[in-house]
């Protein structure tokens, strides 16, 4: 964790946007994976993390609003704890850690949040998005199960994602080391390569070098030869001469900060014409919407550029046709270009996604799209100063959408569907770098990875 300065001051800014009443962040507890005893791998709430940084189950703190301080709820460790787990901090040692002013017992929770609600002062608290935290509101706070969602502080998400959407230089410093261990696994990924390899054991190996760095994977490794599915965990296939290999993987630090970076390479070692010519066209919408991710440019007109970078390519090679700005506007490069160009990054993978992404990507001005494609855009508003962002355009060819889209007879002035009959096995090219918002302008961050058509091959032949 950071020092207890940093906690203090991200506290004492979260209260300067707030009312009054207390706010109760509640971190995680350990989660069974078959039996109580057999559990996942621990994963503190981020929230918590951003606000206390105590990475550890079974701790919540109230931050009392009008009084301006910090009480944090545990358990001391008794001898039990010390036989199985070793010798651990006690809450007062955690409390001065994170500069709480207060501790107090786990189980006096109930009693302070029951009392503060007699006394009709409001308890902001964020959505709950786990089972055992549902519970625990429900029956300390009464409110039915269902309605947990809708009855979570609004003023409370909207001041923390107006405070933790521009990271700090620690937070940039974290998220550095989270790329560069994701640099390691990405390369380690394109040299190890050969026909003939199962998926598994390239998604074993990058998730390996995760955890050797004393992280973790920022989430499920997507490493698959069917990269035309977007969120493709299945690692199964054997590689083949002539396929392409759509790795999307990230690792996170001890601090839990996330990288997130996609690459696309051949399986072979060099690039054929026909993938060659798909992924100079997904390169090119890459670099020129990071050019384009200034501050104060909206993320929506960025995507809508790569769409239009991507509709251009593709009507170059006889795929498409007709008017790019309408093609675009009507929706029709979505067959090819289903999904965002990009998220915002930080301590989630999709940063502060259990808050709501329309409060993190989208205002009150600007609302999201209902059309296909552009619905998945999780970041459409201005950029700021200090925003962390992916930058993640592709070119996929799914069957299933090419057969449907062809049966219905959509946009059939700006898709040649018999051009795509070659294309049907082709798979996906996806290539998503992290990128700062700076007063400088956009900076991608960590050590560079591959990416040029001669540096991925390069390497494949390394």
């Amino acid at each position: 964790m950071f020092g207890p300065t940093i906690y203090k001051e991200r506290r004492a800014a979260l209260l300067a946007q707030l009312d009054q009443g207390i706010v109760l962040l509640l971190g995680n507890e350990e989660s069974p994976k078959n039996y109580h005893d057999n559990t996942y791998r621990f994963r503190q709430d981020s929230n918590f993390l951003y606000f206390l940084g105590l990475d550890q189950p079974h701790l919540a703190a109230i931050i009392d609003i009008d009084a301006g301080s910090t009480t944090l709820y545990g358990t001391d460790p008794d001898i039990n704890h010390v036989i199985w787990m070793g010798d651990l901090p006690s809450l007062s040692d955690l409390a001065s850690s994170t500069g709480a002013e207060q501790t107090a017992a786990f189980s006096e929770l109930p009693e302070a949040l029951a009392k503060a609600k007699t006394a009709g002062r409001n308890i902001h608290f964020l959505p709950p998005y786990r089972g055992d935290n549902k519970i625990r509101l429900h029956q300390w706070l009464q409110i039915p199960l269902n309605d947990l969602g809708r009855e979570a502080s609004i003023p409370l998400v909207q001041a923390v994602v107006a405070l933790a959407s521009a990271k700090s230089e620690e937070e940039i410093a974290e998220m550095t080391k989270a790329v560069n261990v994701t640099r390691s696994m990405h390369h380690a990924a394109m040299q190890q390569a050969r026909p003939g390899m199962k998926e598994a054991e390239l998604a074993g190996l990058i998730e390996g070098i995760a955890l050797s760095h004393e992280g973790d994977v920022a989430y499920p490794v997507i490493l698959s030869v069917n990269g035309q599915i977007l969120h493709n965990h299945y690692h199964g296939n054997t590689l083949e001469e002539g396929q392409l290999i759509l790795v999307d993987a990230g690792a996170e630090t001890a601090k839990h900060y996330a990288g997130d970076i996609t690459r696309t390479f051949p399986v072979s070692t060099h690039f054929t014409t026909q993938q060659k010519d798909i992924y100079e066209i997904v390169l090119k919408a890459e670099q020129d919407s990071i050019a384009m991710s200034k501050v104060g440019s909206r993320y929506l007109d960025v995507h809508l550029s790569a769409a239009k970078i991507i509709a251009n390519g593709l009507r170059d090679l006889g795929i498409m046709k007709g008017n790019v700005d309408e093609a675009v506007a009507a929706g029709a490069h979505a067959l090819f270009f289903p999904h965002g160009l990009g998220h915002m990054i930080g301590l989630d993978v999709h940063d502060m996604e259990d808050l709501g992404e329309d409060y993190v990507g989208y205002t009150t001005a600007l609302k999201r799209s209902t059309q296909f494609g552009l619905r998945s855009l999780r970041l459409g508003r201005a950029l700021e100063e200090g925003f962390v962002i992916t930058v993640e355009p592709g070119i996929y060819f799914i069957p299933q959408l090419i057969d449907l889209w062809r049966s219905e007879g959509k946009f059939m002035d700006f898709i040649n569907y018999d051009a795509l009959d070659s294309y049907r096995s082709f798979g996906g090219i996806r290539i998503e770098d992290n990128v700062w918002i700076t007063s400088e302008g956009p900076k991608i961050i960590g050590e560079p990875i591959a990416k040029t058509v001669a540096e991925v091959e390069a390497l494949r032949k390394g």
